[in-house]
């Protein structure tokens, strides 16, 4: 039953610290699968598809007849993804930068260069689900951004072959190699390389808490997008929101994950109770009802609030993933927003839509990170590279407070490699 509080009786520190990363089993089992994959290459790769995937194969790359066969399975849905990639394309395009070049108060020539990250690896998790918009969502913005090689790891099925739609997502996106290894074995091999896979640069994607915590692990010797934890909705609504509305929302969320959080925070108790009843009316007829039941049992809330912008206040704190704003006029609440991933405006923009199909990324900050991170987008594939360039006058103009900024330091060495270019003949 999913539970109705008080704002002013449930514990919100508890909600706001929901970061479940840490646990030192998963972090021990993860550190032995990176370390096995550095030292091993392929054959750990090979043994880890066998022990945790249930499948035996020879060769970890997909190949082109693979990908022509499911361009065929999947039919007119093709288009559907075409269009997809469109929206997403469209968005990301905005966010594309330039460098600059300019001159500063000293006459000297300064600016930054960007460039795309040479090779990048793209994460899709299998498992319980498939998601071939994930594939959309990660590879089309680092296209925009000009990556060179995209490199994508999924896991096989029991049939030792990937989800046709995820091979078709994969084939118009561009995807230039495709591995059938996932896990945190999948992660270590991106990061390190094998025989068959490359190393890249930079991870991004979600995946479970062992592909979290390996990302976490292999941080600094590749770049990753974020450390993701299970995924999350917030709703604030009012009067004029829709009770089965906001339970299909919610549950939409909840089939994700056990772990996935589902809140509602609203100042109508009869919104609340008609939405508790109307949670529990869908469930049943989800064709992955005990894992949102799970979810909504362990994790989800209605939480009354005097007002609305009680409401917001909470929600900022809280920062959440996806935030949908079921009021009157959510564009004026939306002023008041600070922290969330993706913001969600009125009763006709379920999460849902951004997921798959309106544009922007659904590769978005998780457990309270949204108060410092951002959804992924076109910055995350590049690298922004600063250039300097003076001339004798251009540095003889600053050197005495070049100079003096040294000194200040207590950096001498930084002061004399000033001073040296003015005290006589600079070809001794």
């Amino acid at each position: 039953m999913l539970k109705i509080y008080d704002s002013s009786k449930i514990a919100l520190k508890d909600i706001i610290l929901r970061q479940d990363l840490g646990n030192q089993d998963v972090e021990k089992i993860v550190r032995e699968i990176i370390a096995r994959v550095k030292n091993e290459g392929d054959s750990a790769l090979f043994d880890y598809t066998y022990r945790f995937d249930k499948v035996s194969l020879n060769c970890l790359e997909v190949k082109k007849e693979e990908i022509e066969d499911a361009l065929e399975k999947v039919g007119d849905f093709i288009s559907v993804l075409l269009e997809a990639k469109e929206n997403i394309y469209l968005f990301h395009k905005k966010q594309k930068r330039k460098g600059f070049k300019i001159q500063n108060f000293a006459g000297a020539t300064v600016g930054q260069r960007v460039s795309a990250l040479e090779r990048v690896g793209i994460y899709v998790p299998g498992g319980t689900a498939s998601y071939p918009s994930t594939v959309l969502m990660n590879a089309v913005p680092a296209k925009i951004a000009g990556v060179k090689e995209i490199i994508m790891v999924t896991p096989p099925g029991l049939n030792g072959k990937v989800n046709p739609y995820i091979l078709a997502a994969a084939s118009i996106a561009g995807v230039n190699k495709i591995y059938k290894v996932g896990g945190a074995q999948a992660v270590a091999a991106l990061a390190f390389g094998t025989e068959s896979i490359p190393k890249v640069d930079k991870i991004v994607g979600p995946g479970n808490i062992f592909v979290a915590t390996a990302k976490k692990e292999v941080f600094g010797e590749v770049d990753i997008d974020m450390i993701a934890g299970p995924s999350e909705i917030l709703i604030i609504a009012d009067d004029t929101a829709n009770s089965a509305y906001i339970a299909a929302d919610m549950l939409s969320q909840a089939e994700h994950d056990k772990r996935a959080t589902a809140i509602l925070i609203t100042n109508s108790e009869t919104l609340a109770k008609k939405v508790q009843k109307k949670v529990e009316a869908q469930l049943l007829y989800l064709s992955r009802k005990d894992i949102a039941q799970t979810s909504i049992e362990t994790n989800g809330k209605i939480i009354l609030t005097d007002s609305i912008d009680e409401a917001v206040k909470i929600s900022n704190l809280i920062a959440p993933e996806h935030l949908e704003l079921s009021v009157a006029d959510p564009e004026k609440l939306f002023k008041k927003v600070k922290n969330a991933g993706s913001v969600f405006f009125g009763s006709y923009t379920p999460e849902a839509v951004g997921d798959y199909f309106a544009g922007p990324n659904h590769t978005l900050p998780t457990s309270g990170t949204a108060r410092f991170f951002s959804a992924l987008a076109v910055d995350d594939f590049i690298k922004k590279t600063q250039f300097i360039c003076y001339n004798k006058n251009t540095l003889y103009s600053v050197s005495e407070k070049v100079e003096r900024f040294a000194n200040c330091e207590g950096l001498s060495a930084h002061a004399n490699a000033i001073k040296i270019r003015f005290k006589g003949d600079e070809n001794e």
